[in-house]
C-alpha cells in the first residue's frame, strides 16, 4: 500500500467529522476518531477468530482468568480478546454474531457491552479514551448510529492495512487533530522520516544486530504513539526477522498513551510496557522487579521544546539536591521555562554500563540547548558534564520547516557511552539544512520533507546519504546543493561544507572577569554636596518606624539634626580646602577625619560612605582607590568578561587580546568559570559576498517590469 493510500484511509476516517459539526467544535473531533479508529481495528482483527473464542470460554469460563487470557489470545494471535457477541462491522452469516447496528434504539447499551466484552487491557485503553462519555453524548445528539455506521465501513483488517501501514494512519489522524487543536509548538508530532533518519544514526554503527534472535531493549521517554518505538522495531526486523527488539515507553498524555498501548496491542508486543505517567516525577522504569536500575540497549525522544518544568521543580530539585549523581538530575537543572535537558539527563541515567555493552542515544532538541546558559550554569554544565565524559558522538542541524507544528530549528543529537576508537574525544557536527525536498502540499507549519526514496520513489535519498556522511566521520566533507535567491532567480550551485570534526575541548571555554582599577576625585562644592539630598542613606536618618507618634517624631526630628550637622560639617571642609579637587582618595579622608573630629561629628561608616558617594567621581586622572591591604578596588562600572577557548592559555589570552588596550585592568581568578557551548551555526557559516550593484538593479528592473505587466492585466 502507498503512503498517498494513507492519506486516503486518514483522510475518510476524518471526512466523518463532518458528521460532528455542530454538537463538536473542532478541536474535539479527535475525542471520537481516534478511540473509535483503535476499536475498528481491534475488531477487524478479532473478527475472523471470535466465534472460536466464544465457544472456548463457554468451556473455560470457571478457569482461573490467567488460564483464560492465555488461551483465548492463543487462539486470537494477540494479547487480547472480545468476549461479546456483538460487532461493529457486518458479521457473517454463520458466525453467529450481531452487529451493534442490528438495532439502532438500543445502540449505546450494545456498543458499551460491546467495550466491556474486550479484555481488560483493552478496557483499559478505552477508558483513558473516555470514550464513555462521548457514546453518551453523541447518543444524545443523535450522532451515535450515522458515526458508527461509517466507522463500519472501514476495512482495517491487518490483510489490508498492516502494522507499519497502520502506524501511519494514526499519525495522520494525529496530526490532522494537532492541528485543529491548534497545539503548542512543544506538543507537536515527529515526522517519520525524521523518526526514520534518528533510527539510521542511532543503529547503523551496530554490528551485533544480525546476530541470531539478538535481544535488545528500546526505550522512549516521552514516546507519545509509539513512533519512534515503531520504526526503530521495524528497522531491526528488516535487518535481522529473528531478532528480538524490546519496546518500552512512557508518556502522561493519556490520549497518545492509548494510542501507544493500543498499538503494541495489535502487533503482540508486551504493551504493560507502555507507561502512563510522568516521566520527571512517577519514573515508570526506576527500578525492575530485582530491585536493580533499568538499563536500556537504545533510547530515542523528541521532547517537547520550550515547555517549561515548573509543575516538576519540587521534586526535580529535591532528587537533584538530595542524589546527586546517583540520582538523574546530578549534572544540574535548565531554566524553568525549558525542560529538554531534564529529559537527556533521565535517558543518560538508563544507559548501560560500557562493560554491559553500552547503550546509544538519540534526542531532538530545538537550539536552546547548544549555548543557552552562562558559564556555571544549569545548561552549560549539563553540557560540560555531557562532553568531558566523552558521550556526545555527534549533532545534526536539521532542515527548518519539518514539523507540523512548529517552524523553528531543530538538531538531532547522537550519544553514546562507547565510542568507537576514532571518534573518543570527538564530537562531529553534520549540516543537513539544506537536506530537504519541498512537500507537494503544507501540512501545517511542514512544509518540508527529508527526502526518502523508500516512500517517495523520485525523492533524493537524503536519509542515506546523512547516514554515510555520520559514518565516514569526515573533517570537511562537503556536498553541492542547487539554491534560490529568496525573490530572484536561482544562485546555482554551490560547494558547501557538511561535516566537521571538533575535539570534546573546542567546544569550552574559560570565562574569566577583567577587572579595572576604580579612580575617584572628590570635592566638597556646593554641586556635590548638594548629591547627598538623593543619597538613600542619607535620607533614611530623618525617617523612623516606631508606632508611637511622639516616639516616631522625636526619631525623625533628632535625624533632621543629624543631617544638619553632616551638611555643615561638608559645608565647613569646602571652606577649609577652598574646594579643593582630591585626586587621591587617602589624602581625602585624612584631611576629612581631622575637621569631624575638631568638629565633634564623629560620622559612622554608613555615613561616610555615602558622603564618600556623594562627593566621589570617576576620574580617569586619579589615582587608584585601594584596599585595606594596598590591593586596587576594582571599578564595578568597569569589570568585563571575557571567553577564553580551553585549548588556549588565559594569560596569553590576557596578554594579547586585553592589555595592549587597557594596561591597568588584571583578571580576578576567583571569578573563572568553566562553560561549554556548542556554536553549529557559526562554525557552518561560509561568507557570501554581496552581488554587484549593476546585476542587482537589473533584477530590480525586471520586478518592477513584471509588476507593471501584472497591473496592466488587472486594470484591463
Amino acid at each position: 500500500m502507498t503512503t498517498e493510500s494513507h492519506t486516503q484511509i486518514a483522510n475518510f476516517i476524518w471526512s466523518i467529522c463532518n458528521l460532528l459539526r455542530g454538537p463538536y467544535k473542532r478541536n474535539e473531533y479527535r475525542k471520537v476518531i481516534l478511540p473509535l479508529t483503535v476499536l475498528r481495528r481491534f475488531d477487524c482483527i478479532l473478527e475472523s477468530t471470535k466465534p472460536e473464542v466464544l465457544a472456548e470460554h463457554a468451556k473455560i469460563k470457571t478457569k482461573g482468568e490467567n488460564i483464560i487470557r492465555h488461551r483465548l489470545s492463543q487462539i486470537t494471535g494477540v494479547p487480547f480478546y472480545n468476549l461479546s457477541k456483538l460487532t461493529i462491522g457486518a458479521p457473517t452469516k454463520d458466525s453467529g454474531l450481531n452487529g451493534v447496528l442490528d438495532d439502532p434504539n438500543n445502540l449505546a447499551p450494545s456498543l458499551n457491552s460491546y467495550i466491556n466484552g474486550f479484555s481488560p487491557n483493552v478496557r483499559g485503553i478505552m477508558e483513558r479514551f473516555k470514550f464513555g462519555e462521548q457514546i453518551a453524548y453523541m447518543a444524545e445528539k443523535d450522532l451515535l448510529y450515522l458515526v458508527i455506521k461509517e466507522f463500519a465501513k472501514i476495512d482495517l483488517s491487518p490483510e489490508r492495512v498492516d502494522e507499519m501501514q497502520m502506524g501511519y494512519v494514526f499519525e495522520e489522524l494525529i496530526r490532522i487533530g494537532a492541528e485543529q487543536s491548534n497545539e503548542e509548538a512543544g506538543e507537536h508530532f515527529t515526522p517519520r522520516e525524521v523518526i526514520k533518519l534518528m533510527v539510521n544514526l542511532l543503529l547503523s554503527p551496530e554490528k551485533d544486530l544480525a546476530r541470531s534472535h539478538v535481544v535488545k531493549t528500546i526505550y522512549d521517554p516521552t514516546c507519545g504513539t509509539g513512533g519512534m518505538l515503531s520504526v526503530a522495531e521495524h528497522y531491526i526486523k528488516k535487518l535481522n526477522s529473528e531478532a528480538q527488539p524490546k519496546l518500552f515507553g512512557q508518556d502522561w498524555n493519556d490520549e497518545a498513551w492509548a494510542v501507544c498501548k493500543s498499538d503494541m496491542l495489535i502487533k503482540g508486543e508486551e504493551a504493560n510496557n507502555i507507561i502512563l505517567g510522568d516521566t520527571f516525577t512517577k519514573d515508570g522504569f526506576d527500578r525492575d522487579g530485582e530491585g536493580n536500575k533499568w538499563k536500556f540497549d537504545y533510547m530515542l525522544a523528541n521532547p517537547p521544546f520550550g515547555v517549561e518544568w515548573k509543575q516538576q521543580k519540587k521534586y526535580i530539585d529535591n532528587e537533584h539536591d538530595s542524589l546527586g549523581f546517583s540520582g538523574r538530575f546530578g549534572a544540574g537543572t535548565p531554566r524553568v521555562n525549558d525542560g529538554a535537558l531534564l529529559f537527556l539527563q533521565h535517558m543518560i541515567d538508563k544507559m548501560r554500563a560500557p562493560k554491559d555493552g553500552g547503550s546509544r542515544i538519540a534526542i531532538v532538541f530545538n537550539g536552546s540547548p547548544l549555548f543557552t546558559g552562562d558559564a556555571g550554569g544549569g545548561e552549560s554544565e549539563i553540557r560540560r558534564w555531557i562532553i568531558e565524559n566523552d558521550w556526545l558522538e555527534a549533532i545534526v542541524a536539521l532542515p527548518e520547516q519539518l514539523f507540523y507544528n512548529t517552524g523553528i530549528s531543530t538538531y538531532l543529537w547522537v550519544l553514546t557511552n562507547r565510542k568507537e576508537k576514532e571518534r573518543k574525544g570527538k564530537v562531529q557536527l553534520i549540516d543537513a539544512r539544506q537536506f530537504w525536498v519541498q512537500m507537494e502540499k503544507s501540512l501545517g507549519n511542514k512544509r518540508r520533507r527529508i527526502g526518502d526514496p523508500d516512500d517517495k520513489e523520485k525523492d533524493p535519498d537524503h536519509i542515506g546519504d546523512l547516514s554515510r556522511i555520520f559514518g565516514t566521520f569526515t573533517d570537511g566533507e562537503t556536498r553541492v546543493f542547487k539554491e534560490k535567491h529568496p525573490i530572484t532567480k536561482d544562485l546555482g550551485d554551490r560547494e558547501r561544507v557538511v561535516s566537521k570534526v571538533f575535539d570534546n575541548e573546542d567546544f569550552g571555554y574559560h570565562k574569566i572577569t577583567v577587572e579595572r582599577p576604580l579612580r575617584l576625585s572628590f570635592q566638597a562644592s556646593a554641586e556635590r554636596i548638594e548629591l547627598l539630598e538623593d543619597n538613600t542613606t542619607f535620607k533614611n536618618l530623618a525617617s523612623s518606624k516606631k508606632k508611637d507618634p511622639e516616639k516616631r517624631q522625636a526619631e525623625i526630628e533628632a535625624g533632621q539634626r543629624r543631617q544638619q550637622e553632616i551638611r555643615e560639617l561638608l559645608i565647613a571642609f569646602g571652606e577649609v580646602t577652598k574646594e579643593k579637587l582630591f585626586k587621591d582618595r587617602k589624602e581625602f579622608l585624612l584631611a576629612l577625619r581631622d575637621l569631624d573630629k575638631k568638629r565633634g561629628v564623629r560620622l559612622s561608616a554608613p555615613e561616610l560612605k555615602a558622603v564618600l558617594a556623594a562627593l566621589g567621581e570617576r576620574d580617569e586622572t586619579a589615582e587608584i582607590c585601594t584596599k585595606r591591604d594596598g590591593e586596587p578596588e576594582p571599578d564595578t562600572d568597569l569589570r568585563d568578561t571575557e571567553m577564553v577557548p580551553l585549548k588556549e592559555s588565559i594569560h596569553d589570552y590576557f596578554k594579547r587580546e586585553v592589555l595592549p588596550h587597557v594596561a591597568d585592568a588584571w583578571i580576578d581568578e576567583d571569578k573563572t568559570k568553566i562553560g561549554y557551548e556548542i556554536p553549529l551555526n557559526r562554525h557552518f557559516y561560509q561568507y557570501e559576498p554581496p552581488r554587484e550593484l549593476e546585476v542587482i538593479s537589473a533584477d530590480i528592473k525586471a520586478l518592477e517590469t513584471d509588476i507593471l505587466k501584472l497591473l496592466k492585466e488587472v486594470t484591463a
